[in-house]
């Protein structure tokens, strides 16, 4: 008897393990299995299609290898229609010999890591060559940027891809659409769908820079056309603006070196010229008006109050309604709050998310934002390690906080960690003696204070760690009786 099982096959890995420890249980060997996927499986008869067979009686539940596992991640990815078979094979003669993955000459092994490899370049591939192109907001509305891109993978990436865009791109919505799959974020949620897109029309008025910054970069007398079209294979060069210019850039090129050698030093280089004529093409973005919360982010993108902006990515501004009842205040934007632009998007910023959605406090209603709007940190080998600011620091950039704070105008203002306390109030008081009760404030505000999230991620004992976190969900549960 011939089994035809059928997947939808676009990169979920729980799809094909069910089908597998279905199959496995019945004892099934790999030979009599037809893998096919749901694109291919008509058409065909004399197989009992996607039936499992009852487990065998004497079956006993084994384990892979972790490394099978990841393997297998990737290898799902694959387009080729016999990597579910392939992964079948392998999970079968594991069950036999646990030291498989070792053999690197085993035909198997070798074809699965071959399809492995060729998922983690088209991985690489698409975070090199996506391009975003800026939709532009309907007029008269204001609101967080918006980009749209178009991607042709090989395999079924999107997904396993996704997760390295939102993190990269935090700070505005965008949807990168493929033949495989989409992906888009809007600033709260991540969506992933496996359903074919269709090519957008995208256009913007950065094309023209693009090209004028790739010709000006272009080096003839270093062109290696074999290592460049390896580098950035030409079914890339169709959805890259500046990639029309290529083909008469090589054919030019000889011409080029030989014009080069003959100005050598007599003339400037124009590059700066032409893409500043360019960038004057570009229409500029409108300014905020002034004394808005927009106008004051945007002053603050250029802040030098303190030396800690020498080395930061950037500021990392308040986030959130500019009629927000609440506001939360921690002490500075981590290692991703730096890269992304926005507060609280890193491990304390998740624990944080967590219990606001566990205790009913819907995030997009507060205003978040830290008492040091710079990352201050020590670098450690590749790592960049938090570095408390001192109260110099936090003196100096107090500045754009009462700032926040007389155009948002909160009802509540929760201090997050001493840090916080003391650039809202001057004062050094322990945490303890003033957490957990309602403060009066000027302007008929209330302050509430609690520990900072990243605090409780330091705690090394778990039963300590769970005591902690207990409390900080009922002082989040407190807060929001309050702001009600």
């Amino acid at each position: 008897m011939m089994f035809r099982h059928a997947l939808r096959g676009r990169g979920d890995l729980d799809e094909w393990r069910n089908a597998a420890r279905g199959f496995l249980s019945a004892g099934i060997v790999p030979d009599i299995i037809d893998w096919r996927t749901m694109d291919d499986a008509d058409g065909l008869f004399g197989f009992d299609d996607n039936h499992l067979p009852k487990p065998s009686p004497h079956y006993q539940p084994a384990s892979v290898p972790p490394s099978f596992i990841k393997l297998a991640g990737a290898v799902i990815c694959h387009s080729d229609p016999t990597r579910f078979a392939l992964l079948y094979r392998m999970l079968f003669r594991l069950l036999h010999d646990r030291n498989l993955l070792l053999m690197a000459s085993d035909e198997d092994v070798v074809a699965a890591q071959r399809m492995a490899k060729s998922v983690r370049r088209d991985y690489h591939k698409m975070t090199a060559f996506v391009r975003f192109k800026e939709l532009p907001l309907p007029e008269g509305v204001a609101g967080r940027r918006r980009f749209i891109a178009w991607f042709e993978p090989d395999h079924f990436i999107v997904a396993r891809v996704a997760p390295f865009f939102e993190r990269r791109f935090n700070d505005m919505d965008w949807l990168i659409a493929t033949p495989k799959g989409s992906a888009s974020w809007d600033g709260t949620t991540l969506r992933v769908t496996d359903d074919p897109a269709e090519k957008p029309d995208l256009r913007d008025e950065t094309e023209e820079l693009w090209r004028t910054y790739y010709s000006s970069i272009f080096n003839p007398a270093r062109l290696k056309v074999k290592m460049m079209t390896k580098e950035m294979p030409k079914k890339y060069w169709k959805n890259l603006p500046e990639a029309e210019l290529i083909p008469s850039l090589i054919a030019n090129a000889e011409a080029s070196v030989l014009d080069m050698a003959k100005r050598e030093a007599s003339q400037p280089l124009a590059f700066h010229h032409r893409l500043q004529e360019a960038a004057a093409q570009v229409p500029e973005a409108p300014r905020a008006p002034a004394g808005t919360l927009a106008a004051l982010k945007e002053e603050a993108r250029s802040c030098t109050r303190c030396d800690i902006y020498c080395r930061a990515t950037q500021t990392v501004f308040g986030d959130g309604p500019t009629d927000a009842k609440v506001m939360f205040v921690g002490e500075q934007p981590g290692d991703q709050e730096d890269l992304a632009g926005k507060p609280f998007v890193g491990p304390a910023g998740k624990l944080f998310n967590d219990t606001l959605a566990e205790v009913g406090i819907d995030r997009r209603s507060l205003y978040l934002t830290n008492a040091v709007k710079h990352f201050k940190y020590e670098p450690r080998g590749k790592r960049r390690i938090h570095q408390k600011p001192n109260m110099g620091e936090v003196r100096q950039c107090r500045w754009w906080l009462t700032q926040e704070l007389e155009l948002i105008k909160p009802k509540l203002v929760v201090a997050m960690g001493a840090t916080a306390l003391f650039s809202l109030t001057d004062m050094r008081q322990k945490l303890e003696d003033v957490r957990g009760e309602p403060i009066a404030m000027e302007d008929g505000r209330v302050m509430f204070v609690t520990v900072h999230p990243s605090y409780l991620l330091r705690i090394p004992d778990e039963g300590r760690k769970a005591e902690e976190l207990a409390r900080f969900r009922e002082d989040m549960s407190r807060i929001k009786r309050l702001a009600a």
